[in-house]
């Protein structure tokens, strides 16, 4: 993947992308927002000051540019909580059940002293750092959602060495999947589509993994510059990837990443099973119907 990060459809559909359902992100991911209902987050604490009161069934929108001023708060502060809780809501949006999870994962005493080495490690040491210490350690918290935080917590704190965090879900691994193996295939590998299931699967991802993805995101981003009128931000590339702006698959491999259902973050799930009713259709089958974490 490293040394053919893009192949030449998919640099012809990302520029596409870029000049219509991406423009309003030629300038930057900030104003990319989500939809979701104040009121039903009205039991979580810390609440970041920056997102609306808790009050309230009308939805309202929260943009990546919000959450990262959190983030930024947080550094000022030297607390993390209210950047996981702005990260979760964002990564959530409108899904009912998003507020129970949050509160689970909230409740051991442990969350903020967890956050705060993870960030003092991404500070010190990269991006991959942050991710090693959040692997496995605050429970129903799996990368889906951990990379949110740090995501946002990297856009905040100043001169962290390495490559920038990026965003981790379920929706981008099934489009790494599908590259991997298409390209297993075209280097003619025995069975290439178990090979990309193992490396990219629905959630679990290894540290060496999520260096792997960073890198070549970075790499797929320098090519894209220079091919078309894409901007240096690594960011933008996960944003038009979550958003079906390039599928990988060919129509012998089944259905396209586009026609799954993506209305929010939320289509890469983890943590605790929540209870039967609610559970989206486009989430992976298996216990509780809930992707991996």
């Amino acid at each position: 993947m490293l040394e053919r990060p893009l192949p030449s459809d998919a640099v012809q559909k990302l520029g596409a992308w870029l000049a219509g359902d991406g423009a309003p992100y030629a300038d930057g991911t900030g104003a990319h927002a989500v939809r979701y209902i104040p009121g039903s987050w009205a039991d979580i604490r810390p609440w970041p000051s920056g997102l609306a009161e808790q009050v309230g069934r009308k939805p309202t929108s929260l943009s990546r540019a919000q959450v990262l001023a959190v983030a930024r708060t947080g550094v000022a502060t030297a607390s993390w909580t209210e950047t996981l809780v702005a990260s979760y809501v964002w990564g959530q949006g409108d899904i009912g059940y998003g507020a129970h999870r949050l509160g689970e994962i909230l409740r051991p005493a442990p969350v903020e002293a967890v956050l705060t080495q993870a960030i003092a490690l991404l500070a010190t040491d990269g991006a991959v750092a942050g991710y090693r210490r959040l692997s496995g350690a605050i429970a129903g918290l799996g990368p889906a959602f951990f990379t949110k935080f740090l995501y946002f917590a990297g856009g905040a704190v100043v001169d962290a060495p390495g490559l920038r965090p990026l965003i981790l879900d379920q929706r981008i691994a099934r489009v790494l999947r599908a590259y991997t193996t298409r390209l297993g295939e075209e280097i003619g590998l025995e069975e290439p589509a178990e090979l990309a299931a193992w490396l990219w699967s629905d959630g679990g991802w290894t540290p060496h993994r999520y260096d792997v993805y960073l890198r070549w995101t970075h790499v797929a981003t320098v090519q894209l510059a220079g091919s078309t009128h894409w901007p240096l931000a690594p960011d933008l590339l996960e944003l038009a990837l979550f958003s079906g702006a390039w599928n990988p698959y060919k129509s012998s491999l089944g259905p396209s990443v586009s026609e799954t259902p993506s209305p929010s973050r939320s289509a890469a799930l983890s943590g605790p099973c929540p209870g039967a009713s609610g559970i989206p259709p486009w989430t992976r089958t298996g216990p509780c119907g809930t992707a991996p974490s």
